[in-house]
């Protein structure tokens, strides 16, 4: 049971990587800066997801703090970053 889920999590993080792709190919190409917004949040999200589940995997309990700490910084820092794209001021 304990070698089901090792590979259950390495396929998680490697479905995470793989899922990176194209959320970098929005940050890199995106026509506007709301596209790009978009890419930066699913990258960050995706980095979170890499985390807990590595932690997961190591059952380290810290990187399972890490990610929850990225998950809110990066929550604060997308909606400072969308109200300086519609009114032109962060706070």
């Amino acid at each position: 049971m304990e070698q089901l889920l090792s590979i259950a999590e390495q396929i998680t993080l490697l479905i995470l990587v793989i899922l990176m792709i194209p959320a970098s190919y929005r940050i890199w190409v995106g026509p506007s800066d709301a596209d790009r917004l978009q890419g930066v949040d699913t990258v960050s999200t995706l980095i979170v997801g890499v985390i807990v589940v590595l932690g997961v995997y190591l059952d380290s309990g810290i990187l399972v703090d890490v990610g929850i700490a990225i998950a809110a910084f990066s929550f604060v820092a997308t909606l400072t970053i969308a109200r300086y794209l519609s009114e032109g001021r962060a706070f």
